[in-house]
Parts: structure tokens; C-alpha cells; sequence
């Protein structure tokens, strides 16, 4: 299935600008507030309700302070959950972001899920050649394709790997911002629900490139709906569909990514699914990731 009702979430301890990642992350800004943390926690708790609130399935898990990890709120970026019992495990770019992959965290919810295969490929690391997990791909689960925009995050490398070892094909392009800079993340510019994508399209600039997504997206099914490059400065890109306990197909995105949104989208995304927004604008700040970062979903059985 596309999508879960299950997900990882991790509350921060120490939330802040990372330095390691800016180089190469425009979404970034540091903030001159001195209660980041403060701040990114009550943004944390209220999405974190919101989403209970909405009978969705919510694994909360206290980060540490101990090793200093100032972006462990993005889960998905270093594991991912998959049907048949499967895990992986990413190379990150930023070495401090490497700290991230607990094992702690896979035991405690192996407690209540059903985990076979652990499959580690962050030893790409040692070859300076990354794969930041749902991050650096957008994934279509139901016909088994990965999404990537190629950047110093996703190597084309470390995909093919990934691919081989997942049954996934591989769809890569080149994405940019405004000023021609390599967007960090594939899900900053595009979001694959079950019958539909959001994608910024002017943000690929290669036409053949262009065309080559479009035609895959829809020959599997997936009314496109475009985002501008403003949008996707606001995040409209990181979008994540869920389901509840109830089955109803959820939305999820961050206040500023919906009030970017212009009338006809927002009403072509409610055909397919009601819209959940939270405000996260200390984290999307500090940190360059929005709602769908903060969300790694699990899809695997309860045991």
C-alpha cells in the first residue's frame, strides 16, 4: 500500500541550526531567537496531537542529549519501513547526522512491530557517497519506483544499491532553485499519494527530464498537480498522505506549505483527500525540513 496509518516521530532535545547541513540546504536560516528548542517542542507536541486527534498512529520517541544530534526530528531521512518485515538503514551526508541511527529505537519497536531484515547501506559513507533515505527519494511503494533528484545527498551510486537490493526501479533527474543551486531533497519538490503527485515541475530544467516524470507519474496512474518554485520555497512539496485508523485518506503538510497553496489546488487535493496542517516555522526555519520530514512511516505488521 501507499500509504500507512502508522508512523516515527522523534521529539527533539536540543533542536537547533545544524552548521553541517546548511552548505548545502537553502532552506535553512539561522534563527537570532534564542529558544529554538523551546520553540521547535511546542511545535513538535502540537503536530504530535494533531495527528492523534485525527486517529492517526503516532510512535513518539524521546531523542537524547547525548550524542548531540540537532536534526534527529527528521527520522526518515536515516530509516525506512517496508512491507515484508524490511528496514533500511542510509548513508548520511553531515557526520553528526550519522549519530542519528539508534538501534535502541529499531529494538523498542520491534516490541510492537513485526521486524525481519535489517538492511544497512550506510557503509557508502566510507566512499564520501550518500542516500538520505525517504528524503533523498520519493517513493511510488504500489508500483515499486524511487524518485530522485541527484544532489550531493543522492548519489546515483547508492540509489542503483538501494534498487537492487529493494526490487525498486530508479527514476532520477535534476532539480534547482531559483538561483540554478541543486534542491537538497527529492521531498521538498515533490509528494506521491495514492492517485496523485504534487511536483515542481519548473524546478526540473531539463525538458527531456521533465517530460520523462511527467510520463512516468502518469502512466502509473497520478493526476499531477504542479507547485510553483515559491510554493516549494514554503514547503508545498513536503506533503505526506496518510490514512487513519478509519481508513480516511489524510494530507499532511505544514501551515505555511498550505497557506501557499492557491484555491484550485487546495481544491484538487480535497478531491482526493481532506488537507491537516500544523505550523512548524521554528522548525522549517532552523532545520530546512517540514511535516513530511518529521514523519518516518512504518509499514510493517503489528505484532
Amino acid at each position: 500500500m501507499q500509504t500507512t496509518n502508522q508512523l516515527l516521530m522523534i521529539r527533539p532535545v536540543d533542536f537547533k541550526f545544524n552548521e553541517q547541513t546548511a552548505e548545502n540546504n537553502k532552506f535553512q536560516q539561522a534563527s537570532a531567537e534564542g529558544n529554538v528548542q523551546a520553540e521547535a517542542l511546542k511545535e513538535f507536541d502540537c503536530f504530535v496531537g494533531l495527528l492523534r486527534t485525527n486517529k492517526i498512529d503516532v510512535t513518539v520517541i524521546d531523542d537524547t542529549l547525548e550524542p548531540a544530534t540537532p536534526d534527529s526530528i527528521f527520522p526518515n531521512n536515516w530509516i525506512s519501513f517496508h512491507e515484508g518485515a524490511q528496514v533500511f538503514l542510509y548513508p548520511m551526508f553531515s557526520e553528526n547526522r550519522r549519530l542519528e541511527r539508534r538501534d535502541d529505537i529499531i529494538f523498542k519497536l520491534n516490541d510492537e512491530f513485526r521486524i525481519g531484515k535489517v538492511t544497512d547501506i550506510s557503509f557508502h559513507e566510507d566512499q564520501l557517497i550518500y542516500l538520505e533515505g525517504t528524503g533523498s527519494m520519493v517513493l511510488d511503494r504500489v508500483n515499486k519506483i524511487a524518485y530522485a533528484c541527484l544532489s550531493v545527498r543522492t548519489d546515483e551510486k547508492v540509489l542503483a544499491d538501494f534498487c537492487s537490493r529493494s526490487g525498486y526501479q530508479a527514476v532520477t533527474f535534476h532539480a534547482t532553485d531559483t538561483e540554478g543551486f541543486p534542491v537538497y531533497h527529492t521531498n521538498v519538490m515533490m509528494c506521491i499519494a495514492d492517485r496523485f503527485a504534487v511536483i515542481c515541475l519548473e524546478a526540473i530544467p531539463y525538458q527531456a527530464e521533465k517530460e520523462m516524470v511527467v510520463q512516468q507519474l502518469s502512466s502509473n496512474g497520478h493526476a499531477i498537480i504542479e507547485i510553483s518554485l515559491n510554493q516549494m520555497n514554503h514547503f508545498a512539496g513536503n506533503m505526506l498522505q496518510v490514512q487513519n485508523t478509519d481508513g480516511e485518506k489524510l494530507l499532511l503538510m505544514s501551515e505555511q506549505a498550505y497557506l501557499s497553496l492557491n484555491t484550485s489546488q487546495i481544491q484538487k487535493l480535497e478531491t482526493y483527500n481532506r488537507i491537516i496542517h500544523s505550523p512548524l516555522y521554528t522548525i522549517e526555519k532552523n532545520g530546512g525540513g517540514s511535516a513530511r520530514c518529521m514523519l518516518a512511516e512504518i509499514h510493517l505488521e503489528k505484532k
